[in-house]
C-alpha cells in the first residue's frame, strides 16, 4: 500500500534528536522510562539504582557553568526543524560537479536540518562566532517557531528585523551569548567524526565561557589545545589597559582518544639546520645534545675524543644513552666532535630518520598564519567589503594539520560570513592537490545602507544586483575567490582543464545535476559551490481554518506548497531521507514520465503531475527492471505526487507491482 507523506510524518521532518536520545535509552534501559501527563518520562529512582553509588543531584552547589536559559537553550537543540533548503542553481559556480555547499539560513535551523545527512561526516569545523563586544547581535532564537522568526529576521516575511540588544546594563550580557551558542554546538557535535575536531576562535571576554561550554558538550577529557594567534603587530595607544595583540583559537575533539594531527612540513630555515659536513652516506642530520637531566647509575663515564680530550657530562647531567650504547653509536659514527674532533660529544640526527614534519604548537604568530592587516589586504585584492574578516592563511594552517588533502574531508563553518572558510578550502586544495569538501552556512543577515560600518557593503550588494544581505557578500567573495585560485598561474590545475569541455546532459526537475562519480574528473579543482536557502518545509502542514473547514479540506488536497519546484522537493526528500546534497542523480523516461535514481537508486522519485491508471503498468515495470539494474546496497525509497494519479486504483495498483518486485516503501506527496 502507498502512504501519502504529511508534515507530520518522520520522513517528512529533520532528526529528532530528542527521540533519538529516549530510543537509545530505551533500548539500553527499558525500566528507566515511565508515563507521564506529558508523555514519556525518566524514572529518578530507577536511574539511581542503575548508576548505584553514582551521586545523582539537582542542588544548586554543583560544579559547572550555569546560566539563566540554560535549559531552554538545550529544548531548542533538541526541537527537529520545519523548515527545509531549497536550491538555488542560477546563484551557483557550477552546480553539476561541485562538492561544496553555501546555505543560506539561520545556522540554528540548518545544522537540525544537516543531521541525518551529515551526522557522524564532518572531519573538521572551524567557526568565527560573534564576539560579546557589547552591540547588537542577531541570533534571537524563539522556542515555538524559528522558521518564522528566521523569515521575519531577514525582512521576509511582515514584522521587520529583530535583534538582540546585548549591552552589560542588560545583566545578560554573558547570559544572550551562551543561549546563543549552546544549542549551536550541541547539534555541531554531532555532525562531527568520531576523528573529528572543532577549533573556534574566540578573544578574551568569552574565552573562559567558552571553555566551559565545551567542557560540557563535548568533554573536557577532549579538550586538545587552545592558541594564542597574533591577530595585530601593532598597539592600540588608546587602549584603556593593556593592548590586546592576539586571539584564541580553542581545540576540542570528538574523541581525543581516536584524534590525531598530521605534521606541518618543515620550514626551508628547520631544513637548512641540516647538513652533511662529513660526506655521510646517511644524508643531511643536525646535531643534537648527548646529555640528559636523568639519573641514572653508569651514565657519567669519561669520553675521550679524538684528539685524546677527555669529556665529562656538566654539572648536573648525565650522558643519554649508556656506555654500551654510546660505544655502538660511535662504531656506526653517530657521534659527532666537531670538524677537528677536539669539541663536545654530540649525536648526530639524520633528517632521514626524525619525523617527516613538525608538531603543530599552541603559538600562531602572524608570520606564520597571517594577521588582520593581511586578511583586509586579502579582500581588497578580491575587492570585497567586509567588516573584520578573518585570514584564509589561519584556516588554511588548521587544515594543513587537521585534515588529509586526499580524504575528501568535510570541512564546516556555520558562522560563514565573508566566507573566508570556504576560500581557505579552495586554497588549500589548489597548494597541496587536496580534494576537501566544504559547508558554509551564513545568516543572510541585511546590511544597513545608513551604518557607517555597513554602507559600503550594502552599496557593494547594490551594484552587483543583489539584495543586501551578508549572505550575498559570502557568495560573492567564493565566486572571486574561486576565479583567482583557478587563473592563477603559479598554482597547478590538476586537470581541471580536462574536463572543461564535457557537457552534462543529466536535467531531472528543471536542475542540471551532477553526474555520477565514475563519470567525473576527480582530478579537476573544484572552486564551485551550491547555493541553497533556508525555507518552510515544502510540504504543507494542517493548519485548518476553522470557520471553513470545507476551504481548508480543499485547500489540503495538494499537499505541496504552492510556487514549489520539483527540485525543492526533491532536496527536501534528501535531506529528510538521510542522503548528502551533493549525491549524483540519473534520470530517465520512463513510459513517458520523467523518473530520478537519486544516490545510485536508494530513491527513486517520479514527480509526474499525471498518472493515469492505463499507464501504471508501463511505468511500474519500468521502474522495476531500472531498479534492477542499479542493484542499490540498502532498501530503496519510491516517492510519487499523490495529486498526480488519476484515481484510487492507480495508486494501489503500481504501489503493488513495485511492492511484488521487492520496492516495499512507497510514498506520496
Amino acid at each position: 500500500m502507498m502512504q501519502k507523506l504529511t508534515a507530520q510524518d518522520a520522513e517528512a521532518q529533520s532528526a529528532d534528536t530528542k527521540a533519538d536520545n529516549i530510543a537509545q535509552l530505551r533500548a539500553m534501559f527499558p525500566e528507566l522510562l515511565t508515563e507521564s501527563a506529558n508523555g514519556v518520562a525518566i524514572n529518578v529512582d530507577v536511574l539511581k539504582q542503575l548508576v548505584g553509588d553514582a551521586a545523582i543531584t539537582d542542588a544548586e552547589e554543583k560544579y559547572g557553568l550555569n546560566w539563566h536559559g540554560k535549559r531552554r537553550a538545550r529544548q531548542l537543540a533538541l526541537t527537529p526543524s520545519t523548515g527545509t533548503l531549497r536550491p538555488c542553481q542560477d546563484e551557483s559556480v557550477d552546480w553539476d560537479t561541485t562538492q561544496n555547499l553555501m546555505i543560506e539560513g539561520d545556522n540554528l535551523e540548518v545544522l537540525k536540518l544537516l543531521q541525518k545527512s551529515y551526522a557522524g561526516k564532518v572531519k573538521l569545523i572551524y567557526i568565527d562566532p560573534p564576539y560579546n563586544t557589547g552591540k547588537d547581535f542577531v541570533y534571537p532564537d524563539n522556542f515555538q517557531d524559528n522558521i518564522k522568526n528566521y523569515l521575519e529576521l531577514t525582512g521576509q516575511v511582515e514584522g521587520g528585523r529583530k535583534i538582540s540588544s546585548n549591552t552589560e546594563a542588560s545583566g545578560r550580557f554573558h547570559t544572550d551569548w551562551l543561549n546563543m551558542m549552546y544549542p549551536r554546538l550541541k547539534l555541531a557535535r554531532s555532525l562531527l567524526r568520531e576523528d573529528g575536531v572543532i577549533f573556534v576562535s574566540i578573544d578574551d571576554s568569552e574565552v573562559s565561557h567558552l571553555r566551559r561550554l565545551c567542557d560540557e558538550i563535548l568533554g573536557e577529557e577532549n579538550f586538545v589545545g587552545c592558541a594564542v594567534w597574533q591577530r595585530k603587530y601593532s598597539p592600540q595607544n588608546d587602549a584603556k589597559h593593556l593592548s590586546a595583540l592576539h586571539e584564541y583559537v580553542a581545540a576540542f575533539a570528538r574523541n581525543a582518544d581516536i584524534w590525531t594531527v598530521r605534521l606541518l612540513p618543515r620550514s626551508a630555515e628547520a631544513l637548512a639546520r641540516y647538513k652533511n659536513p662529513d660526506n655521510d652516506p646517511r644524508g643531511d642530520w643536525k646535531i643534537g645534545d648527548l646529555t640528559t637531566k636523568t639519573k641514572a647509575a653508569g651514565h657519567s663515564y669519561p669520553i675521550t675524543s679524538p684528539t685524546g680530550k677527555v669529556h665529562l657530562p656538566t654539572s648536573g647531567r648525565q650522558w643519554g644513552p649508556s656506555k654500551e650504547t654510546f660505544d655502538r653509536m660511535i662504531a656506526e659514527n653517530r657521534i659527532w666532535f666537531g670538524n677537528d674532533g677536539n669539541n663536545v660529544p654530540a649525536l648526530k640526527q639524520f633528517l632521514t630518520e626524525v619525523q617527516d614534519g613538525t608538531v603543530p604548537t599552541t603559538l600562531w604568530l602572524r608570520d606564520l598564519v597571517g594577521d588582520n592587516q593581511s586578511a583586509v589586504r586579502q579582500l581588497a585584492e578580491l575587492e570585497v567589503p567586509f567588516d573584520s574578516p578573518k585570514p584564509s592563511t589561519l584556516i588554511e594552517h588548521v587544515m594543513q594539520f587537521a585534515t588529509t588533502p586526499d580524504s575528501c574531508d568535510l570541512v564546516l563553518d556555520f558562522f560563514a560570513g565573508s566566507g573566508t572558510t570556504g576560500h581557505a578550502v579552495m586554497a588549500q586544495n589548489a597548494a597541496d592537490g587536496g580534494n576537501r569538501r566544504y559547508i558554509l552556512v551564513q545568516l543572510p543577515e541585511p546590511l544597513d545602507p545608513v551604518s557607517k560600518d555597513q554602507n559600503t557593503a550594502a552599496d557593494f550588494c547594490d551594484k552587483l544586483g543583489k539584495s543586501r544581505t551578508i549572505a550575498e557578500i559570502t557568495k560573492e567573495r567564493l565566486r572571486r575567490a574561486g576565479a583567482k585560485i583557478k587563473s592563477d598561474p603559479q598554482i597547478t590545475q590538476m586537470g581541471a582543464d580536462k574536463g572543461k569541455d564535457k557537457k552534462n546532459d543529466n536535467n531531472l526537475f528543471g536542475v542540471n545535476l551532477r553526474p555520477s562519480a565514475s563519470s567525473a574528473d576527480k582530478s579537476s579543482l573544484d572552486v564551485g559551490f551550491r547555493v541553497f536557502k533556508l525555507d518552510t518545509s515544502n510540504i504543507r502542514a494542517w493548519n485548518p481554518d476553522r470557520n471553513n473547514l470545507e476551504k481548508t479540506l480543499f485547500d489540503h488536497e495538494e499537499h505541496i506548497l504552492p510556487g514549489r519546484t520539483e527540485a525543492d522537493i526533491v532536496y527536501e526528500l534528501l535531506l529528510k531521507l538521510g542522503l548528502d546534497l551533493c549525491v549524483p542523480i540519473e534520470s530517465r523516461s520512463i513510459a513517458g514520465k520523467m523518473v530520478g535514481a537519486i544516490g545510485g537508486g536508494v530513491l527513486l522519485a517520479c514527480l509526474s503531475e499525471r498518472i493515469t491508471a492505463v499507464e501504471v503498468e508501463a511505468l511500474a515495470q519500468g521502474i522495476v527492471a531500472w531498479h534492477k539494474e542499479l542493484a542499490p546496497a540498502g532498501n530503496t525509497t519510491c516517492v510519487f505526487r499523490d495529486s498526480a494519479f488519476e484515481n484510487d486504483i492507480a495508486k494501489s495498483n503500481l504501489a503493488a507491482i513495485l511492492e511484488q518486485y521487492g520496492i516495499a516503501t512507497v510514498r506520496s506527496l
